[in-house]
């Protein structure tokens, strides 16, 4: 018994996030040179396991521009024990690094 809610607090632990809203700047370039999308949080560091959702984000922009937008931005942090879990895991999930696109 004793050993059942143990699992169940370092699960509850494991899964457990704080969330945080902040400013951001986004900035996108689609020219010949380059095609990328940066977002700047204001006074926030992106821990391992945190996730970062971007409020009103263009989905687009016409080739040959650079723009730059301010919105807003939620972050999830991730618990200690999370954060430990995607540090000794996150060399073998490497993949994950290019599930990113934008979304119409």
């Amino acid at each position: 018994m004793i050993a059942g809610v143990g699992v169940a607090a370092a699960g509850a632990w494991f899964v457990m996030r704080r969330r945080v809203e902040v400013a951001c700047t986004i900035d996108l370039e689609s020219t010949h040179d380059h095609f990328h999308a940066h977002v700047d949080l204001d006074g926030v560091e992106v821990d391992p396991g945190d996730e970062v959702l971007v409020h009103n984000a263009p989905t687009h922009i016409p080739f040959g521009t650079q723009r730059t937008y301010a919105s807003r931005a939620t972050v999830q942090r991730a618990s200690w024990l999370r954060r430990q879990f995607v540090k000794l895991t996150g060399g073998t999930e490497l993949y994950e690094l290019y599930d990113v696109g934008f979304e119409g």
